[in-house]
């Protein structure tokens, strides 16, 4: 029997990835600490999911983002779907195995971004200690950290860098 899925928010999706990914916790130094409730989804699932999307985040090109993208929408078997609420067609997405929702709710969100978006849109964090994920809503485009508190430890590292040789010379 088919399962409906939809995309999920844009930032369920990065919270999921750098919440229970395996590589943003252990670039965190995470790795022993307990993972976050499931809600209500099995334990692995959201690991697995996050594992198999960041590479999308860290893809170099957009070919290779687009590509990955595709291997899990084909993996998933994701399929559209018409069907009638409340007497009026409505577009949904199937999966005809129910392990696959999260995975392909995650595919979606991400096909949708990138048609709507384009690849430089989705990054990983610039931050040296930090490997989470991002999709940049600003209004430049040009978001480089996952959050303001790594923007501000990149700053206050590169003050700290650039002011060192100064205060030896005093």
């Amino acid at each position: 029997m088919a399962v409906t899925v939809r995309a999920m928010a844009p930032a369920t999706l990065v919270e999921i990835v750098n919440e229970w990914g395996t590589v943003p916790r252990e670039v965190a130094g995470e790795r022993d600490r307990p993972y976050p409730s499931g809600r209500g989804l099995d334990d692995d699932a959201p690991r697995r999911v996050a594992d198999r999307v960041h590479p999308i985040f860290a893809s170099a090109t957009a070919a290779e983002a687009a590509e990955l993208v595709n291997v899990l929408l084909t993996e998933t078997a994701v399929v559209p779907l018409v069907v009638l609420a409340d007497g009026r067609p409505e577009a949904l997405w199937a999966v005809d195995r129910p392990g696959d929702a999260l995975l392909a709710s995650a595919a979606l969100t991400l096909r949708d971004h990138l048609d709507r978006h384009g690849f430089t849109r989705l990054g990983t964090c610039a931050g040296s200690r930090c490997a989470d994920v991002y999709i940049d809503t600003s209004p430049t485009r040009d978001r480089r950290y996952c959050s303001t508190t790594c923007q501000n430890r990149a700053r206050a590292a590169a003050f700290r860098r650039r002011h060192a040789g100064s205060r030896r010379s005093v």
